[in-house]
């Protein structure tokens, strides 16, 4: 087995360790990948048509936290309270009603960024943006309409996140959805406006279609689907994608509709999650965009092991980071904080390599 700096992680993955950390990955090669490091900014984004004034915002996004000038990030991402509400989000732990302690927590946590909504970081804005980078998510899906309609739609501009002193604008396309074209036009429009100021990008590409479910098996985190969606966000210039972390595969062929390739299944992925998440980066330009998989839910006690798992899953697979909010929010904060370290931990650990 792969030798393992950090204990705590080898005693977290427990008897899937081996599973986990000596997988080869023989569908994508590793050298095909642009592997994250501290030269990510010059071997990659220098080729690019970004401007300097954005190549400097994502380089301030690397050169932050406990992850600065590793080419990874962590990113603690606290926007539920518009869709899932604020109830539903906050009553767990209510202290992070108050922004500010949001803010703590990435800071205390060693966070590369923080990303939340307009009101969240403005409200903070003058004390904290000089201190971490701020992400501001530009749309949301608003929930207390009713009966509910699940669209994302913009709560603010592009220009008034940069007059808050962001360093990145993310957003949220559901691909999938009837209003996606919509969505794709305006976050796009958004992303070229951003980079013009000089703003880094960071898009949300998630799923969202009650036709990915078939028979029982619920698609909406199939690696065919969402590489699809990472590629269609590569290609309005995110520069980094948040999916999440394949669940199956297969979408295409389950649903019976777009068009792929034979390969895709026989080839270019396997049943094992690393492969999966493999064809994930493959679809952001071979790693050129980056992906971050999102931590998920809060399931209380396994929380801890189930993001260590995405973590070196995501890492092994070629990805860039983990965004990981709600199991660090919804906990105390010295419980928070040490679910984000031990997250970073991965990334910092040499022994855990790209498969």
């Amino acid at each position: 087995m792969i030798g393992i700096m950090n204990k705590k992680i080898a005693n977290l993955l427990g008897d899937k360790a081996e599973y986990y950390l000596s997988h080869e990955c023989k569908t994508i090669d590793k050298s095909m990948v642009y592997e994250p490091g501290a030269d990510i900014i010059d071997r990659v984004w220098m080729n690019s048509d970004r401007n300097v004034r954005t190549l400097d915002s994502l380089q301030n996004l690397f050169g932050h936290g406990r992850l600065a000038n590793t080419g990874y990030m962590s990113i603690l991402p606290v926007d539920q309270g518009i869709e899932h509400s604020a109830g539903a989000s906050f009553a767990p732990n209510p202290m992070y009603f108050d922004p500010e302690n949001i803010v703590k927590l990435a800071i205390e946590g060693g966070c590369n960024a923080v990303a939340s909504t307009f009101g969240v970081l403005g409200a903070v804005a003058r004390r904290y943006a000089h201190k971490i980078p701020f992400i501001v998510k530009l749309n949301h899906n608003e929930l207390l309409t009713y009966p509910n309609s699940y669209d994302q739609v913009m709560f603010g501009t592009v220009k008034e996140a940069w007059n808050m002193g962001a360093v990145a604008v993310g957003a949220t396309i559901y691909f999938g959805s009837e209003e996606s074209r919509r969505q794709i036009v305006e976050v796009a429009q958004a992303f070229e406006y951003a980079h013009e100021l000089g703003m880094a990008t960071i898009l949300w590409c998630y799923l969202r279609n009650n036709g990915f479910k078939k028979d029982g098996t619920d698609y909406h985190a199939a690696a065919d689907l969402t590489g699809q969606a990472n590629h269609i966000g590569a290609t309005i210039k995110a520069d980094i994608v948040k999916q999440k972390l394949p669940s199956n595969n297969g979408g295409f062929k389950a649903i019976g509709f777009g068009r792929t390739s034979d390969r895709v299944y026989t080839e270019l992925t396997t049943d094992h999650p690393i492969d999966l998440c493999r064809y994930q980066v493959a679809n952001g330009y071979m790693g050129r965009v980056g992906l971050i998989n999102s931590g998920g839910e809060s399931h209380g006690a396994s929380d801890l092991k189930d993001a260590v798992i995405t973590a070196v899953v995501n890492k092994r697979a070629g990805g860039m980071g983990l965004i990981s909010g709600r199991k660090a929010f919804q906990k105390p904060m010295n419980e928070g904080v040490e679910l984000l370290n031990t997250i970073q931990d991965v990334y910092l650990d040499k022994d855990i390599t790209i498969a």
